[in-house]
């Protein structure tokens, strides 16, 4: 597919996601939602946007698409991403996001019953993107209105997050949310389980004028001081529409996301009561999680980057229980719902940090030194270079044992790396965790270079 990426649609407002895109896929998913409704003229499609400058006007153009396919649209503003899928149960939806992009950028996120479509359903949008299609008659056009949704997101949250770790009573919390939609759920919802919250870039700007959308390192500068500095037991960043969580610990260092999704996952399958407690996860997450869920009980399923909601539907298809499903920063809680979400992390991880403390937390967590690479790769090299690869790398490293699904992933006794294509740029990329990375990391290296001299 030549539209959809691995998180929905994104890109410049100028060139890629423009007005004439969002009417012409919101008239898609306006039919999409009438063929799946048992009563087409009641079919609704809930419309919400972050904070970027571009989104009314393309929500505006996504609701005029929808309505003229001959659904309605119920508009819930500005909300968080998880808000919007949160809304989004029992019907269809669509998110005017661009994540953690720049404020340029904008994308589109498409839902139903409270799940990003899967490859399936993107594919049949794209094609009628492709193809075209014309209004209903006129006297069937859909409606439009405005709907509510925050506070009973927020409620939801909070209730499911009590059943885990301890109140917080208190517990001090620094949220920095970037100048994104994270501001208008994540501060409440700690407040209503008992944290003392302190809120960084808590004005929703499209401009994102405080820092990059993105939470990193450098972006989380003042943050990470604040926290230092003073009394938080820890701090959460969040992007421009609240579907990724960074943690930042009390010296003002960032926790390594697997660290954060291993902590959570050992967690839930302790509390799960089913036979076989699953996580699902993606083929560039550490093995420090595969670790601590299988120490407890669980296994760990993987599936490709961006399509967790795929991996939860394969596992209960199959019989199993998902007790939890994430990628580096980005988590599911499927009790909770089938959507990213960032600020049931942030509720829940607060509470098991008031239960055990962040030291706590940590202390079962092999942290091995992790290292990512980017090895230049021509895109017309890439299935060449990967087909080598196959082969190469695991003769390279005979005493792994070897997986293909997504890339070639190779396990060791106490490390593993991963390769595969980038999906947006001309790399090949290079993932391992050892206590010799380096090492490892430079003979990987030299045996995908010499793979990519030989497709190119």
């Amino acid at each position: 597919m030549d539209l959809f990426g691995t998180a929905g649609i994104r890109g410049s407002v100028r060139t890629d996601v423009t007005p004439e895109l969002a009417v012409a896929v919101g008239r898609a998913v306006g039919h999409a939602a009438r063929e799946a409704s048992a009563t087409p003229r009641n079919a609704d499609v809930v419309v919400g946007r972050d904070g970027r400058t571009t989104g009314g006007a393309l929500a505006a153009a996504v609701e005029a698409g929808v309505r003229a396919a001959g659904a309605s649209v119920r508009r819930v503003g500005v909300v968080p991403t998880p808000a919007l899928a949160f809304a989004s149960r029992g019907r269809h939806g669509v998110m005017l996001t661009a994540s953690h992009n720049p404020p340029g950028d904008n994308g589109i996120k498409c839902f139903v019953d409270g799940v990003e479509f899967d490859r399936e359903r993107e594919r049949a949008i794209e094609e009628r993107v492709d193809a075209g299609t014309d209004p209903v008659a006129w006297g069937t056009w859909g409606d439009g209105g405005d709907e509510s949704v925050l506070d009973a997101y927020r409620a939801a949250v909070v209730d499911y997050a009590r059943a885990y770790g301890a109140p917080l009573d208190g517990l001090a919390v620094a949220v920095d949310c970037g100048n994104g939609v994270g501001a208008l759920a994540t501060p409440a919802a700690l407040r209503d389980l008992g944290a003392s919250v302190e809120t960084l870039e808590g004005n929703v700007d499209g401009h994102f004028p405080g820092r990059e959308s993105k939470p990193t390192p450098d972006s989380l500068t003042t943050l990470r001081r604040f926290v230092a500095d003073g009394p938080a037991a820890f701090g959460v960043g969040h992007d421009g529409d609240a579907d990724r969580i960074v943690i930042v610990d009390g010296d003002g260092g960032i926790v390594h996301e697997d660290t954060v999704l291993a902590i959570v996952a050992e967690r839930y399958v302790r509390a799960s009561d089913a036979t076989d407690p699953v996580v699902v996860t993606t083929p560039n997450a550490s093995a420090r999680i595969d670790e601590r869920v299988t120490a407890v009980g669980g296994r760990v399923e993987r599936v490709r980057l961006g399509a967790l909601h795929e991996g939860i539907a394969a596992v209960r298809a199959a019989g199993g229980t998902v007790v939890f499903a994430a990628e580096p920063w980005k988590h599911v809680h499927p009790a909770l719902g089938g959507w990213i979400d960032a600020v049931a992390s942030a509720a829940v991880f607060a509470r098991h940090v008031a239960s055990e403390g962040l030291d706590g937390l940590r202390a079962s967590v092999t942290e091995r030194p992790y290292r990512k690479v980017s090895v230049p790769c021509p895109d017309d090299a890439k299935a060449a270079a990967m087909a080598d690869l196959r082969t190469t790398l695991p003769e390279a490293f005979d005493e792994a044992s070897v997986d293909t699904d997504h890339g070639v992933r190779l396990d060791f006794d106490d490390a593993w790396l991963l390769v595969r294509p980038s999906g947006t740029e001309a790399y090949v990329r290079l993932y391992a965790e050892s206590e010799s990375v380096d090492d490892l990391v430079a003979d990987a290296r030299a045996v995908i270079e010499r793979a990519v001299e030989r497709a190119s």
